[in-house]
């Protein structure tokens, strides 16, 4: 990999990419910004000087210094002015303005999936915790189990809903995504396949990848299909590619909020029980059914399935709380794991999780309603703004996926921020590159902000369709997707 990038080298890149519909500085900054995100520029390369790139391009240096300290501003270029900046990626979000639109300071953060705390009923259950905390206080404080009031509260809302569990099935972790890690660690490790639903969680990707394993996606059908999972070809991959596990997000699957039908359940577990694969299923959203659809959890059709639980989407991320439901002899060998991770959680957090499961359903009534009204603004500004998209409505859960009219997700995420909003882009919820044609779109916001949020994704898809060199970048995308 090459330590620094010579004008000429640049110039081959940056193409024809002066279209004169914005000022100079800010076109050469923008498609700079999408070859870095790219990965056409290598991270950690030092970019011409701007006296050689001014020369090379027939440009004053007046105008490269504006585009180098663009960059330099949104974080894709570090070292000051004067020295070769190194190409990077932004770590944290940097304040903007919203031309045009009266946005709120700093970006509106549309990466992320999650709601703020059910306020007072969260508040009461750390209180309560408190005046519990005592009597444990002469213990020493690791329990990597979990502490037994909060396994005991957790057993018995699974046996409430229908599946019979003992404390010792329940294995309380720090949130869902340390739950996986530890799954994943302990039945998949280096080289063995996941089998996943493609698109999929991007951190449960991440987490896979993490372990060394190789994830095997299986597509979901397209939205309009008959069927809204693809049983058979998950059926045929768990007996023909033997992946040690499978992770699924049946409960208002994240990205597309679908929900998976029982008999759909009942003959993904026989199949896992016949071809040897740990069936894993991520039950996170489970509580935020927004239409009143029903289906049995996964764990109803088999005692060998393992559950993933959390209070993070239904009550509070903050809370870090979260559990692996299974077979007591599995939970041995997941403690097992996660004591080469960690010693145990929190004990006041646990102590009012502990509160906040016993009484679950207590904040659901009103977060639901407040949900079912963004989801409504949601999807009917982006029929009024965006009707080019094509967006599935969700049965429940936090997001909308969305199908663009263009292989482009990357190269919106890249705009956006210009216009106050910060995205995820499509791949990041697929194998191999897939998903520029999509984009997420959580309704965790409130109308007002979802409506400034729309406008921007609006404002910023117009700059990608009047950039010539954007619009050749995805040409090509395109091109490559179906070669």
């Amino acid at each position: 990999m090459p330590s620094s990038l010579n004008p000429t080298a640049l110039a081959r890149l940056l193409g024809s990419w002066n279209s004169g519909a914005l000022p100079a500085y800010r076109e050469l900054a923008d498609v700079v910004r999408l070859l870095v995100m790219d990965g056409r520029i290598p991270l950690d390369v030092a970019l011409p000087s701007e006296r050689s790139l001014a020369s090379t391009l027939g440009l004053s240096r007046t105008t490269i210094t504006a585009a180098y300290a663009s960059l330099r501003e949104q974080g894709f270029l570090t070292g000051g002015q004067g020295s070769r900046g190194r190409t990077s990626i932004p770590h944290r979000s940097t304040p903007v303005s919203m031309p045009g639109l009266a946005a709120p300071e700093g970006l509106l953060d549309l990466a992320y999936a999650s709601l703020p705390a059910a306020g007072e009923v969260v508040h009461r259950a750390f209180a309560d915790a408190l005046t519990e905390l005592p009597a444990l206080l002469p213990g020493f404080g690791y329990d990597a189990l979990g502490i037994p009031v909060l396994r005991e509260a957790i057993a018995a809302k699974y046996t409430a809903d229908g599946v019979p569990t003992t404390p010792d099935q329940i294995l309380v972790t720090s949130g869902a995504q340390h739950a996986l890690n530890i799954i994943v660690r302990t039945l998949a490790g280096k080289q063995h396949q996941v089998l996943v639903e493609h698109p999929s969680y991007p951190n449960a990707l991440d987490a896979i990848r993490a372990a060394g394993s190789r994830p095997l996606p299986v597509a979901l059908p397209s939205p309009d299909a008959p069927d809204s999972w693809d049983i058979d070809g998950m059926v045929a991959a768990m007996h023909q590619q033997r992946p040690a596990m499978a992770y699924l997000v049946p409960d208002f699957h994240n990205p597309t909020g679908r929900l998976m039908p029982d008999h759909y359940r009942k003959r993904l577990a026989r199949a896992a029980a016949s071809s040897g694969t740990v069936l894993v299923v991520d039950e996170t959203l489970r509580g935020l059914n927004l239409d009143g659809g029903t289906a049995a959890p996964m764990s109803a059709f088999s005692p060998a399935v393992v559950s993933i639980g959390s209070l993070s989407k239904s009550h509070w991320a903050g809370l870090r709380t979260g559990w692996i439901r299974a077979d007591a002899p599995l939970i041995t060998r997941f403690v097992a794991t996660r004591t080469t991770m960690d010693l145990g959680g929190p004990v006041v957090e646990q102590l009012a999780a502990a509160r906040l499961v016993r009484s679950y359903a207590e904040p659901l009534a009103s977060r639901l309603e407040e949900l079912r009204d963004n989801r409504a603004s949601l999807l009917e500004l982006l029929a009024e703004h965006l009707p080019e998209w094509e967006v599935e409505r969700p049965q429940g859960g936090l997001t909308v996926w969305c199908r663009l009219p263009t292989p482009g997700s990357t190269a919106l995420t890249v705009v956006a921020p210009e216009f106050g909003v910060r995205l995820a882009a499509g791949p990041r919820f697929g194998v191999g590159g897939a998903f520029e044609h999509y984009m997420r779109v959580p309704y965790t916001l409130p109308p007002a902000q979802l409506e400034t949020a729309v406008k921007a994704l609006r404002a910023a898809q117009d700059k990608l369709s009047d950039s010539p060199q954007l619009r050749r970048s995805l040409k090509a995308e395109e091109r490559s997707a179906v070669a």
